[in-house]
């Protein structure tokens, strides 16, 4: 016997009652360490692009937490990450956020031991050295990274396994037909949030706030007016199983081909792209727990977070066009309007993050809509229990 249509592709949303963590985990410094240990300081975190270090002697520093990582191209072009600390007495070796080395090595500010761009100590100033000193013993605290289509993660853990493709959620959209390696930078906008990381990543996972956030948006991509994500969100959705409609299949409004404040491209599509992914308007994927990526027709968007305090994030989202379409667009439009998205979400994330620290809400409760903030609360939580010591 053949299933049915809805034993092919159930409805998504919740059937019972699920809380949300507990309020504390939003504002609780212990919470908030918590995190660092068993997440940020365990997973796989987007830094930046390589053509952000394109050049040979290039670096970039980065903090995570309370941690600071050192990000170097050698002579021979080959990516480093250590941390960003000397061996001899902890000092920060690196006092800037980016630039080029003057030599070919990493000379720490304040007693001058020296490493090479592999991270090995090749001098020590001092008159002469202790019995049983050997400098082989002394290397740069290294940090794992990879390298995903252009995008440099780093993984704090030492005993980092795998790569950055493992850490993509399973059920993000496939990005084989956007040219991600070849894209330029055309705008970046940094913002610092007064929320907790998760308060963001909650608000990436739902669209019951879209018709009320997001009234453009919810213009452009009418699923989302209808506080849905997909066309199986809606309990009912079998009654409009055949109705290709984008209030009911999820793609852009008639006319519109982009996200845009116009709907239109500004720019020539990527030629690579099947008509299902230009229909679809946007494709997502997700790493977590420091960002997602968004393709469009004409260009891609990257967020990425990082986490400042228990209620503090910054945002940088970065807008990547092909290089001939900065060269002939004007993007303003494109911009302006992912911008606006971005500080609406930003916006409602604050105020979610005002109310919690009432007395009476020890914890919320999660709407059928809401299904994939329970599946990320429960990474949330599988994290934690993976790092306590009953584990």
């Amino acid at each position: 016997m053949q299933p049915n249509a809805s034993e092919c592709v159930p409805y998504n949303g919740l059937t019972r009652t699920e809380p949300t963590l507990p309020s504390s985990a939003y504002w609780d410094q212990d919470n908030y360490q918590r995190d660092l240990d068993a997440i940020w300081y365990r997973n796989w975190l987007l830094v930046c692009r390589e053509a952000d270090l394109a050049q040979p002697l290039a670096f970039r520093t980065f903090r995570v937490g309370t941690q600071e990582i050192l990000l170097l191209r050698d002579d021979t072009g080959e990516l480093h990450a250590f941390h960003n600390t000397c061996r001899h007495r902890g000092s920060q070796l690196c006092q800037e956020s980016q630039g080029r080395l003057k030599a070919r090595l990493i000379t720490c500010p304040y007693h001058a031991w020296s490493y090479s761009l592999r991270g090995d100590l090749v001098r020590v100033p001092s008159k002469s050295l202790p019995d049983g000193f050997d400098k082989a013993d002394h290397p740069l605290y290294r940090v794992a990274h990879s390298v995903w289509r252009g995008f440099v993660f780093v993984n704090l853990a030492e005993d980092a396994a795998s790569s950055a493709q493992s850490s993509f959620d399973p059920a993000s959209g496939d990005f084989g037909n956007w040219p991600l390696e070849m894209l330029v930078s055309g705008h970046v906008l940094r913002k610092v949030m007064n929320c907790n990381w998760k308060i963001f990543w909650e608000n990436f996972n739902e669209c019951l706030h879209c018709p009320g956030v997001h009234k453009d948006l919810s213009r452009l991509v009418p699923i989302y007016g209808r506080g849905l994500m997909s066309r199986h969100d809606d309990p009912e959705w079998l009654r409009h199983a055949d109705n290709d409609a984008p209030e009911f299949s999820g793609g852009l409004r008639a006319g519109a081909e982009t996200w845009s404040r116009d709907g239109q491209t500004h720019g020539p599509i990527f030629p690579s792209l099947t008509p299902a992914e230009r229909s679809a308007g946007q494709t997502y994927a997700t790493s977590l727990p420091s960002m997602f990526i968004v393709g469009h027709v004409d260009y891609v968007r990257t967020v990425r977070l990082t986490p400042l305090g228990p209620e503090q994030t910054e945002l940088t989202a970065e807008w990547l066009f092909a290089p001939e379409a900065l060269a002939e667009t004007d993007i303003d439009n494109i911009v302006a309007f992912g911008t606006q998205v971005l500080e609406e979400d930003a916006a409602i994330c604050e105020v979610n993050q005002k109310g919690l620290r009432s007395m009476r809400h020890t914890a919320g409760v999660l709407m059928p809509e809401e299904y994939d903030l329970h599946r990320f609360h429960n990474w949330v939580r599988e994290r934690h229990a993976a790092r306590s010591p009953e584990a």
